[in-house]
């Protein structure tokens, strides 16, 4: 089936609207929820419940939690909608299916929400968002948050490397990585901004993850990322909360690539979201069952060069937003580098990341017995 990605955050929700019509014929006990953004009131958290008979089981698919990520999480979305909600027994298993987390991110093709925050580093369980958090951020702020406008961009990529290599010698690459992408809550201009306040987003799917849990007794959440990891392969990237091991998973699922967020296989997040719903349930709802994972799409690679790109157009863009560009050129060039970091236009990458979507899916499903 040919599965279209859309082209703007309006087609993906139009689309996501006339598709949970097709969920209701099955699930008459169907609920189309919508939630505008008091900033932004042109945008909309919309989700669907799906009720079953018994409340046995429960799949929950989020997707745009970093907003620009949502175009491909919309494509993920629509396969399990069209392919496999129709195998499922309506009689014992609910849905719950998020269609972008993080909109204006989504509509604006950004990372990060209206107030320049990463969500998934915002799900922090007490709420309390220390700035004294992953001190190695501190040393990198030159490298990472330029405070000008971007001008000439080879003199700019001069710079960068020159910072790098300099922070490279001192901290060593493992810490640089880990500095610039487990989260900080200190500076609110600068990349992997976890926010100081829960965020409106984060507090509405809270919400929904407490009524999932305290209403059914398994939970499934499976939660759609771009960026990281071997481009042409989609990771499983799970809480290090989950007691089975990758090896096993990989069996059980019939999958190459599953992981742990940690610092030797991925990276660890503070305040995020596949942990939170691990910790919510070890917390308050001890006899349930869940499995919740990252479907991670990498785009660049995962050699030690692409890294590095990676990191200097996450660096640019939000030196664009926050600082601007001295030319329209230099903007465009930027966005768009940007653009491919998670949303890339190859069809070669587009057709894999499908077919990685459905092994990954499938596997899952059948191993719960859901299909």
């Amino acid at each position: 089936m040919d599965i279209t990605f859309p082209d703007s955050y309006h087609d993906s929700r139009a689309r996501f609207i006339r598709d949970v019509e097709l969920i209701r014929a099955k699930w008459p006990e169907t609920t189309l929820e919508t939630h505008p953004l008091k900033a932004s009131p042109d945008v909309s958290i919309d989700y669907a419940w799906a009720q079953p008979r018994k409340k046995e089981n429960l799949i929950v698919i989020s997707t745009a939690l970093h907003g620009i990520e949502g175009y491909v999480g919309s494509a993920m979305l629509k396969i399990f909608m069209d392919e496999f909600a129709p195998l499922l027994d309506h009689e014992n298993t609910g849905l719950l299916l998020i269609h972008t987390i993080n909109p204006l991110g989504m509509k604006n093709r950004r990372r990060y929400n209206e107030n320049n925050v990463d969500l998934n580093r915002n799900f922090v369980w007490d709420e309390t968002f220390s700035p004294e958090t992953n001190p190695d951020y501190e040393p990198l702020i030159p490298l990472l948050n330029p405070a000008r406008p971007i001008g000439f961009l080879p003199a700019s990529d001069a710079a960068f490397i020159s910072r790098l290599i300099a922070r490279i010698i001192k901290l060593g690459i493992l810490r640089i990585r880990q500095g610039m992408l487990s989260g900080q809550y200190r500076h609110a201009r600068g990349v992997q901004f976890g926010g100081q306040a829960t965020q409106e987003s984060t507090s509405l799917v809270r919400g929904l993850f407490e009524q999932a849990l305290s209403e059914y007794d398994q939970v499934i959440h499976l939660d759609m990322h771009t960026g990281y990891g071997p481009r042409y392969q989609m990771s499983f990237v799970n809480s290090q909360r989950e007691q089975a091991s990758a090896e096993e998973l990989k069996r059980r699922f019939n999958y190459p690539l599953i992981v742990s967020a940690n610092p030797s296989e991925f990276y660890t997040v503070t305040g995020d979201i596949t942990e939170y719903f691990y910790q919510l349930r070890d917390e308050k709802y001890p006899s349930k069952k869940i499995f919740a994972t990252c479907f991670e799409f990498g785009t660049f690679g995962d050699s030690l060069p692409a890294q590095i790109r990676s990191m200097r157009i996450t660096i640019l863009e939000n030196r664009l937003h926050q600082h601007g560009a001295k030319s329209d050129a230099i903007k465009e060039s930027v966005k768009k580098e940007y653009g491919e970091l998670f949303f890339p236009a190859e069809i070669k990458w587009r057709e894999k990341a499908l077919q990685d979507c459905r092994q990954a899916m499938s596997g899952v499903f059948k191993d719960f017995k859901l299909i």
